[in-house]
């Protein structure tokens, strides 16, 4: 799989039917090693293990109904209040991260109300603060590390 922009991480790979699974350690099961999930897999590393977000307060793929449509997040960040706090999107590296790509996770936030936004295909990373009273994004550095 390709090197992304992100520290390096051990992950369980197993070949299966000539297919690629990887364990996701959100979801306690394997699941097929597309280009995105190689990403969301990295990404859920770097949130647990050097943001220090709780493994227990994270969600991966959560429908969501939009105007009748079924849609899935790729990860929420919970505070310990059970809020969405953070949204993020993944995709596959070679996918350019397009004004289309913040609308559809700007979308999930209407119904989410997240205090962050990141878009990431693991090569580029986005990270944005809502800024309710202006309806508009603050692009940040990094997004915090976990606080109680």
């Amino acid at each position: 799989m390709q090197e992304l922009n992100l520290p390096n991480y051990q992950f369980r790979i197993k070949s299966n039917e000539n297919k690629l699974f990887i364990f996701d350690f959100i979801r306690k099961k394997e699941v097929v090693l597309t280009p995105e999930e190689w990403v969301r897999q990295h990404f859920l590393m770097y949130l647990v293990t050097e943001k220090k977000y709780p493994a227990s307060l994270i969600a991966v793929e959560k429908k969501l109904i939009l105007n009748t449509m079924t849609k899935r997040t790729d990860i929420v960040v919970y505070n310990s209040n059970a809020k969405p706090e953070i949204i993020v999107e993944c995709k596959a590296p070679h996918v350019n991260i397009t004004e289309e790509v913040f609308d559809q996770i700007a979308r999930y936030n209407l119904k989410l109300d997240a205090q962050y936004l990141i878009v990431t295909n693991g090569l580029q990373h986005f990270f944005c603060q809502i800024d309710t009273k202006n309806e508009t994004y603050l692009f940040l550095e990094d997004i915090p590390n976990w606080t109680n």
